[in-house]
């Protein structure tokens, strides 16, 4: 118990750090911190699968690329304090509407007698390759492909973006 209440402490406090950072390298880095104490999670619930998976596709993977974009478009930090404050202050509004709104859907499940029900035992192949590729194959296969699309299409505009010409 305290080992989740460690890492997950630390899974939160780097999204939220992540959430509020303005250099986009520091970013990625954090959300790497972040991928790697839900990992841990995944292995303090018995699922070793899941740990090597998050550790190699999610925190190696993932976020390597996501810092290969962020290098290869050249982001700078003076375009984020040149954006017009308009478009800043409509970020804000947008973002406290959305706040609102997910603390309002939660709040009733954090009051609930639910939460601090016991929970049911956890299936002898949970976390297996078998189980999640079953789930993943079987149940939720169009999904997972519209997943792969969707990321190869973010790919090529990527590429595209970063080819643009100079000014």
């Amino acid at each position: 118990m305290t080992l989740f209440i460690v890492f997950g402490a630390i899974a939160l406090g780097a999204a939220l750090a992540m959430i509020f950072q303005r250099n986009s390298i520091y970013a990625a880095l954090l959300l790497v911190l972040n991928l790697l104490c839900v990992a841990v999670l995944f292995l303090s619930l018995g699922a070793e699968f899941l740990f090597a998976s998050q550790i190699i596709v999610y925190a190696g993977a993932i976020v390597i690329l996501f810092l290969f974009v962020i290098m290869l478009l050249g982001v700078d930090r003076t375009e984020i304090l040149t954006e017009p404050h308009s478009f800043q202050t409509r970020q804000i509004v947008i973002g406290g509407i959305s706040a609102l709104v997910l603390i309002g859907a939660i709040a009733p499940v954090l009051t609930s007698k639910t939460l601090s029900a016991k929970l049911p035992a956890v299936a002898k192949d949970f976390g297996t390759p078998q189980a999640i590729g079953g789930v993943l194959f079987q149940t939720y296969l169009l999904p997972f492909e519209l997943t792969g699309l969707l990321l190869l299409v973010a790919t090529i505009g990527i590429l595209m973006l970063a080819k643009r010409k100079p000014k």
